[in-house]
């Protein structure tokens, strides 16, 4: 066991038997304070999120062997201090959750349903709400995150069936600012009304940059940051607003893709493959370049430590569905936020991760930063 893990049999053992208090006051004893803790200069937490997701096929999907080799790459060789493990699936969320901890990572957990019913969406927080109660209760270091940029995710706040329509409708006006805005406040109330029922620790929601949120609400500020600017000065500016309610600031995503031209287009450098083609196909005539994915990250970076934020989350560790070739005309990759590369093995399915310029860029970043803390 790492030092400052959990120990696993330990916490088998004890976890099952512990009852998750029903009224939301009986709770929130360890909620602020536990955020805050002793401040120091920079960030008191840098990681990388990861994701639990079932994957496009059973090859590219979550696995338990390879989740617990990546969380030791992510502790060791990233030298990471917190990671924001997400997607849905309540026993992959727990399951990688746990491994983190045992390692003696702080952790993130989110739950992201997307794409069903609000009832489905809010029972599947509550239940991994409870797990996160539970490795609080025996010793782990964990906040709750009660979702992720709702307008995307769940249906109704904007038209469409799909997050991918939820996005094209946005970016086309196709909806009433007004109205997305009231039905997004009355569901993140919803959200951070289960995660206080069930959950004891600091509670957070990882709002998108323009979203109104009450954070009156949650114990740390959460913003998923895509932005880009030619001067470090016009990223303080644009952060420092969110110190205003005098919590604890964390940035839950950050990065970009991995082609010149990557950060100015934020958070859609996704949107560049043709999926209309068989295999689908990079647009444009993008340049691969990792050097310009180190590069971003690391500014942004400094301007967080700059700040003293309460943590930086770097989206992503890796894409197994975003593979990368030597042609640059499928090299999905180059549309990943992924800090590794996925390479594929053959016809069977079989893949491995390979470090890019961004892995070691930030893993020299952590290791320094964690020598001066």
């Amino acid at each position: 066991m790492p030092s400052g893990g959990i120990n696993r049999a330990q916490f088998l053992a004890g976890a099952g038997a512990v009852t998750v208090a029903a009224a939301a006051g009986e709770l929130l004893g360890a909620g602020p304070a536990s955020a805050t803790g002793p401040r120091k200069s920079g960030l008191t937490y840098r990681g990388v999120c990861y994701e639990v997701g079932a994957g496009e096929t059973p090859a590219t999907g979550w696995n338990a062997a390879r989740m617990r080799a990546d969380m030791c790459a992510i502790k060791d060789r990233l030298h990471a201090t917190t990671v924001s493990v997400f997607g849905d699936g309540v026993e992959r969320l727990c399951a990688t959750a746990s491994e983190a901890a045992e390692r003696g990572l702080h952790v993130w957990l989110q739950p992201r349903l997307g794409d069903r019913p609000e009832r489905e969406i809010l029972d599947h927080l509550a239940e991994t709400g409870r797990y996160a109660e539970r490795l609080r209760r025996h010793g782990a270091r964990v906040h709750l995150s009660v979702g992720c940029e709702f307008v995307l995710f769940v249906p109704g706040i904007v038209p469409g069936d799909s997050a991918v329509e939820r996005i094209e409708n946005i970016m086309k006006g196709n909806f009433d600012p007004v109205l997305m805005q009231r039905r997004l406040k009355r569901f993140i109330g919803r959200a951070a009304a289960v995660g206080r029922s069930v959950f004891g620790g600091s509670l957070t929601y990882g709002a998108a940059e323009d979203d109104e949120v009450d954070w009156g609400l949650f114990d740390i500020v959460s913003v998923n940051y895509y932005a880009y600017h030619r001067s470090r000065d016009a990223y303080v500016r644009d952060l420092k607003p969110y110190r205003r309610w005098g919590k604890p600031v964390a940035v839950t995503e950050f990065g970009t893709c991995t082609f010149r031209g990557a950060p100015e287009q934020g958070g859609m450098g996704w949107d560049v493959v043709d999926y209309s083609k068989e295999p689908p196909e990079i647009k444009g005539g993008l340049v691969r370049s990792e050097r310009t994915q180190a590069a971003y990250i690391a500014d942004v970076l400094e301007v967080f430590e700059s700040m003293n934020l309460y943590s930086a989350t770097l989206y992503n560790f890796v894409s197994p569905d975003a593979p990368h070739t030597a042609d640059a005309r499928h090299d999905l990759d180059m549309a990943s936020y992924s800090i590794v590369k996925t390479i594929r093995e053959g016809a069977a399915g079989r893949w491995h991760w390979e470090p890019k310029e961004a892995f070691h860029t930030v893993a020299e970043h952590f290791a320094r930063a964690g020598r001066r803390g």
